[in-house]
């Protein structure tokens, strides 16, 4: 007969690890946006796909200097399976109106967790590849329409 502390011991050895494993949520998944319209989106929706989150705020200056770069990257691999999203956490009304001013066709949607995610300066940058893995993550500007940066994209 096993002893109580042997027990404990294979239960730790062989049980703890399974619920880490299983128990850690993804960076993907902790990431909370909503449409503008308020439905929630959900991130399964793009499994299989690299996936490009550019974290903005209308007052921001980086973050409507990165555009156009974010732009023309977006224009060059809209042909490769990359989903841009454009997650701010200021009001609709905000966003409506930046976008109604602003000529990119993004894909703007409002976060609601920001502060979870501790991002602590915008822009920053997420990239997940299509396993839904954290490849790529950075606060500051960026050109992202160079060939180093497409590259890093579409790893």
């Amino acid at each position: 007969m096993i002893s109580t502390l042997k027990q404990i011991s294979l239960l730790v050895i062989f049980c703890v690890p399974l619920l880490n494993c299983t128990g850690n949520q993804s960076e993907l998944d902790k990431i909370e946006l909503q449409t503008l319209d308020g439905m929630p989106i959900n991130m399964d929706d793009f499994k299989n796909k690299t996936i490009f989150i550019n974290f903005w705020a209308t007052w921001c200056k980086p973050c409507i200097q990165e555009m156009p770069t974010i732009a023309k990257a977006q224009e060059l691999l809209k042909d490769k399976n990359v989903v841009f999203l454009f997650p701010s956490n200021e009001s609709v009304d905000l966003i409506e109106g930046f976008k109604e001013r602003k000529s990119f066709d993004f894909n703007y949607v409002q976060i609601q967790n920001m502060e979870a995610l501790n991002i602590m300066a915008l822009p920053t940058t997420y990239i997940f590849n299509p396993k839904g893995e954290l490849i790529f993550s950075e606060a500051g500007f960026r050109d992202w329409s160079t060939e180093e940066n497409l590259a890093l994209i579409t790893q």
